[in-house]
């Protein structure tokens, strides 16, 4: 296969390439291929069929520019996403920004060449166990791990076994290798604990969000964390080769919550895909929506639970409307996230609330709530609005802040966790306090009837967001990945 297409490209200096793949094993070895040969065959193809000297010249600069492509092209990543699905639509009980964070990672890894193999526990027998949606060969593995149906968080500790053994009979089945974990949240942390007691090779470990942190905000009994989440996060503090967080607060609170030795953390931000959250012109947003709101929008995203602050911003919603300037620059509410329209017996205590608090403050015909949509929609809805709003009590990070900059939309974010480093106050947006919907009405207000500064604003947030790009982010995530595969044993 070498041969045959290395003949049929037309280019020079092959003796480059051939040093390369002899040096990364890409020799034979008594008719045995050591390493994944597909990644090779498919940039070998790539270099004969789609255009020759010109592909070799490019790929070859992409080598020259990142030192790491040589090896990065024989990594091979096991991904774990034990508790949601990374395809999972947004807006549910456990879908958001860390589902999107895997998603678009993953593919941001294969187009560097990382195979990566994403697995999750099944919760559907009518999915295929093996998706391809992730692009560059990269994979969604569903693993069948206690019954394939929706099993509340709380319980899944008990088959965290059984999606162990499965990820290994894939491996066994693909005659795969793996040379690094990188497992997210709690409970795939403890599945990556004992992957690496079976393959002995490192993991990094990513929480999303810290169960002591959250209890220190939790406003209902149902959100404060079980000891046995807090105990496994201790854990895995001490056990993962690598801790990433997503920002210097998370460091901070590892070390002052937890009392934990952060030598082995490092700080890297989630990224955006800015080949899909770029400014759209508003009016042609607003016709791909097609949202019945004649006036100007302001836009919540985000699972519907009490710590997202939702209650706050109705509140202010309902302050701004009795007041004088509601009648030059009135406006809706749209919140995405949640399933409105199923019966009072199967909704959320949290969607109910909220919808007998707009009913209670009259706000029914202003606050229109959507429910859950695609990832694939949610640039149309940024940029169709006039401020994106993250009244969270809680924010590891704030991914849809940065989705939204990144569309050009200015923020109103609460001043907590990762929102207070992404959000610039007064130069992409604006922080409020915690729970006062008084200084939430204010800044919202001004941003409605400041056309210039909204869209000054909206200009620098999306400027801001480039730093953010997956393009930019991931290197830093390999880095990672290289030191600890190459790492001397000690």
């Amino acid at each position: 296969m070498v041969i045959s297409c290395l003949g049929m490209a037309k280019s020079q200096k092959w003796d480059d390439w051939i040093s390369i793949f002899t040096k990364y094993g890409f020799e034979a070895s008594g008719g045995t291929r050591t390493l994944d040969l597909s990644l090779t065959k498919r940039l070998l193809c790539h270099l004969s069929y789609a255009g020759g000297a010109s592909d070799y010249t490019n790929w070859r600069n992409r080598l020259a520019r990142n030192s790491h492509w040589g090896i990065i092209l024989l990594m091979r990543i096991a991904m774990l996403s034990y508790h949601t699905c990374p395809l999972a639509t947004l807006g549910g009980k456990d879908t958001g920004g860390m589902n999107v964070y895997v998603r678009d990672l993953t593919r941001e890894l294969g187009y560097r060449g990382v195979g990566v193999d994403v697995f999750t526990r099944s919760q559907d027998e009518h999915v295929p166990h093996v998706l391809h949606d992730l692009g560059y060969g990269n994979r969604i593995v569903h693993i069948p791990a206690g019954p394939e149906t929706m099993v509340e968080k709380t319980k899944l500790i008990d088959h965290i076994d059984e999606f162990v053994d499965g990820i290994e009979g894939f491996a066994r089945l693909k005659q795969i290798e793996y040379q690094l974990i990188h497992s997210h949240y709690w409970l795939s942390g403890l599945a990556a604990v004992k992957l690496r007691e079976k393959w002995k090779i490192p993991f990094i470990h990513m929480f999303h969000t810290l169960a002591v942190m959250k209890d220190r905000v939790a406003r209902s009994s149902d959100e404060v964390s079980s000891d046995q989440r807090i105990e496994g996060e201790r854990r895995l503090l001490n056990e993962a080769d690598r801790v990433i967080a997503s920002t210097r607060a998370e460091l901070a609170q590892i070390q002052w919550l937890y009392q934990a030795d952060t030598s082995n953390v490092a700080v890297i931000p989630p990224g955006v895909d800015t080949s899909r959250f770029y400014p759209i012109d508003q009016d042609e947003a607003r016709e791909f929506i097609g949202v019945p709101c004649e006036h100007r929008m302001v836009l919540f995203v985000g699972r519907i639970e009490a710590l997202k602050g939702i209650d706050t911003l109705i509140e202010a919603v309902a302050l701004m409307r009795g007041q004088e300037a509601f009648g030059t620059h009135p406006f809706c509410l749209v919140v995405i996230g949640g399933d409105p329209d199923v019966s009072r017996t199967e909704m959320t205590t949290e969607m109910e609330h909220l919808q007998e608090l707009c009913e209670t403050k009259g706000l029914s015909d202003l606050v229109l709530f959507l429910g859950k949509r695609d990832q694939d929609t949610l640039q149309y809805y940024y940029s169709a609005a006039e401020v994106v709003v993250v009244p969270s009590h809680y924010e590891s990070f704030g991914l849809v802040a940065l989705e939204a900059m990144a569309c050009a939309t200015p923020i109103v974010a609460s001043e907590t966790g990762g929102l207070a480093y992404l959000v610039q106050d007064g130069e992409t947006g604006f922080h409020v306090p915690i729970g006062e919907p008084e200084a939430l009405a204010e800044k919202l207000q001004l941003l409605l009837k400041d056309d210039e500064l909204r869209q000054r604003l909206g200009r620098q947030a999306a400027q801001y967001a480039q730093a953010y790009a997956w393009s930019v982010v991931v290197d830093r995530l390999i880095e990672v990945y290289d030191s600890l595969i190459n790492k001397k044993p000690t």
